[in-house]
């Protein structure tokens, strides 16, 4: 996108349809409206030609004249209507398509900027631009305009009274505009409050069950409530405006014509103007007036209008991510390269700081840590799903920032912390929605994740149906099925995260063999905090307050941690100490201030679980060192 279509705004690209039928309609506007001044004119020529002089030969042809000029007027509109309709279809389907391929390629940090009530309101948004360059609205602007002829027919039949009219025409103006600014005001208020009254209504459906178990509707009831009145209250306002400015407008045409009439036959009785001219001038007014009258009463959706195309602007005009490039790699062998890598959520503290690692095929790799330590955000960070503020990520030594998002998400697979399935089947959520993908390749992701046995007990199978966000499937079984998504063609580089939090041991310990299996030939990160995905890992990286605490192969980091001495907190500023004792229990949750295992209590049948031992001897730590996990660390840079 150059910056010269940025400074103009894409919206006006959205809206070439329109520009390029305008002359169009404005050339079909002008002979309909010159076709519609046939009537009055008929009406005056009946009553000063016809009704005083008995000319019957001439109200046949007059009668004839004025059929044919309401019949091509009446083909005239119809032929605008159609075109209308066509640009409103044209409109809708570009907005549409443009909007959620924007939507597809924002950031994922600009995404989660917004809640989702805030973006189901940009379609609506270009619902109301669709409303007003394809419907009523247009054709109000277009005809505008042609009061000025009006008004010009009225001083040429009716000179006494179009001084009236004249007068009448700025109250009109006055009037929408005084509508507009008081009516803008109420409008954004009403959105602001529709829009917390959403947000309210999405948190109620997405945590339904949590809301049923916890018995919290009756406080959920008393929030609705207020926002819920906030709303009406606002809605009303904007509509006692909207409603006392319409009246105002109906009023002003009645006066309108009260006054005409009034001086119209004072005009008549002085013999300055003719019954035949002051009915064709009152009728030439309601042409003038209701036009005005329609302004002022459509101004509200006018005013939305402006709003909305000027959100619709800045959303188009926001930044992508890097889209196409110039080479289509081969694929790459899977090394993940972090070089100081930085990031952080708005103004808050960096959730990463200085983290340099490296992660390469030949081992399973581990992250652990405490729960904020920003294990979920490297993940994040290693396929660029967010920006890098400060350092580089790199995939085989090239920067991921040359790469387009096509390419490392076919290259990538990725299983959050909280799993997201799509409407539709099984296999659609496996082949990720893309059409043409081998049943061989749905099969083989699906035996990878051990989710084959439970499909093929569905009556369905893999054309089961498993409703919004795969509501009828079980926690494990949507995890399962993200897993098989994630393995879908063989990717070089799988992370998960927590990908055993919802699995029987049977599902975990059979998870842990396939991707130990896989980590031969692909690069493998699992963040986790069970013991069994940690045993399948050959080297493990700790994080904690977004720094690198601890890394290298796992049974020396272990030994680190969980070791029989007990290392003492770090003198190196670079640091903070932390000196909780943590423990990794087999469900892969993390618990603070329990018994250390040299004290020997332990319940029978129960594992020893490892710990984070408080004291013992510093464990050595350089500022800004690259990490490389997945090797054994050398001599010269000891982890002791």
């Amino acid at each position: 996108m150059s910056e010269k279509q940025r400074k103009r705004g894409l919206l006006r690209e959205v809206l070439q349809p329109l520009f390029w039928r305008l002359p169009e309609l404005v050339s079909i506007s002008f002979f309909a409206n010159i076709l519609s001044l046939a009537v009055p004119v008929f009406v005056l020529q009946v009553y000063d030609r016809v009704v005083f002089q008995a000319g019957l030969t001439t109200l046949q042809g007059l009668v004839a004249g004025v059929l044919i000029a309401v019949s091509f007027d009446f083909m005239l509109r119809q032929l605008r209507g159609k075109l209308v309709q066509r640009i409103a279809i044209r409109v809708d389907a570009d907005v549409g398509r443009i909007l959620f391929g924007k939507l597809a390629n924002l950031p994922l940090a600009v995404i989660e900027g917004r809640t989702t009530p805030q973006w189901q309101a940009l379609h609506r948004d270009s619902e109301s631009v669709r409303n007003i360059v394809a419907g009523p609205p247009l054709v109000l602007m277009i005809d505008l305009p042609f009061v000025a002829i009006f008004i010009g027919v009225i001083w040429v039949i009716a000179a006494p009274v179009a001084w009236v009219l004249t007068l009448i025409v700025p109250v009109f103006l006055f009037l929408a505009i005084l509508s507009q600014r008081m009516i803008a005001k109420s409008t954004e208020k009403e959105r602001e409050a529709t829009t917390k009254r959403d947000v309210q209504v999405a948190e109620m459906i997405f945590g339904r069950a949590t809301m049923k178990s916890l018995g919290v509707a009756p406080s959920l009831s008393n929030k609705w409530e207020q926002r819920q009145a906030d709303l009406v209250d606002s809605a009303v306002r904007r509509g006692t405006l909207t409603d006392t400015f319409s009246h105002l407008g109906m009023s002003l045409g009645l006066v309108a014509t009260i006054v005409m009439t009034s001086v119209g036959a004072l005009a008549i009785i002085d013999q300055e103007l003719t019954m035949g001219a002051l009915i064709a001038a009152n009728m030439l007014t309601n042409k003038v007036i209701q036009p005005m009258s329609q302004l002022v009463g459509m101004w509200r959706q006018i005013v939305g209008f402006r709003s909305s195309a000027k959100r619709l602007n800045e959303l188009l005009n926001t930044a992508d991510e890097a889209g196409e490039v110039s080479l289509d790699r081969p694929r790459p062998r899977g090394e993940i390269i972090l070089e100081n890598a930085t990031f952080g959520y708005g103004k808050e503290a960096p959730a990463i700081s200085g983290v340099s690692a490296r992660f390469e095929p030949g081992v399973m790799h581990g992250i652990i840590g405490p729960n904020g330590g920003g294990k979920t955000t490297l993940l994040k960070l290693m396929q660029r799903l967010y920006p890098l503020q400060e350092g580089s990520a790199a995939i085989d030594g090239v920067d991921m920032t040359q790469l387009s998002r096509a390419q490392i998400a076919r290259w990538v697979g990725y299983v959050p912390q909280d799993p997201f399935l799509f409407s539709g089947s099984i296999r659609d959520n496996i082949a990720k929605g893309q059409e043409g993908v081998p049943d061989e390749a749905i099969l083989q992701a699906a035996r990878l994740a051990n989710v084959e046995s439970f499909i093929d007990a569905l009556p369905d199978g893999y054309g089961t149906d498993i409703g919004e966000s795969g509501r009828r499937l079980s926690t494990g079984q949507r995890q399962r099925i993200a897993i098989a998504r994630a393995m879908l063609d063989d990717p070089p580089i799988l992370l998960l995260d927590e990908p055993s939090a919802n699995l029987d041991r049977a599902a975990e310990n059979h998870l842990a063999e396939t991707l130990s299996a896989l980590s031969v030939d692909h690069t493998v990160v699992v963040v986790s905090h069970s013991p069994g995905m940690l045993d399948a890992c050959g080297t493990i990286l700790v994080l904690q307050d977004g720094r690198v605490l601890l890394s290298g192969s796992s049974d020396e980091v272990k030994e680190q941690l969980f070791g029989g001495s007990e290392p003492a907190a770090p003198t190196s500023p670079e640091f903070e100490a932390h000196t909780s004792p943590v423990k990794l229990n087999e469900t892969g949750a993390d618990e603070t201030a329990l018994p250390s295992p040299s004290s020997g209590e332990q319940t029978a049948g129960e594992e020893s679980a490892p710990q984070m031992p408080a004291s013992g001897p510093p464990i050595r730590r350089r500022p800004k060192v690259q990490v490389k996990v997945g090797e054994t660390p050398s001599s010269e840079e000891p982890i002791t």
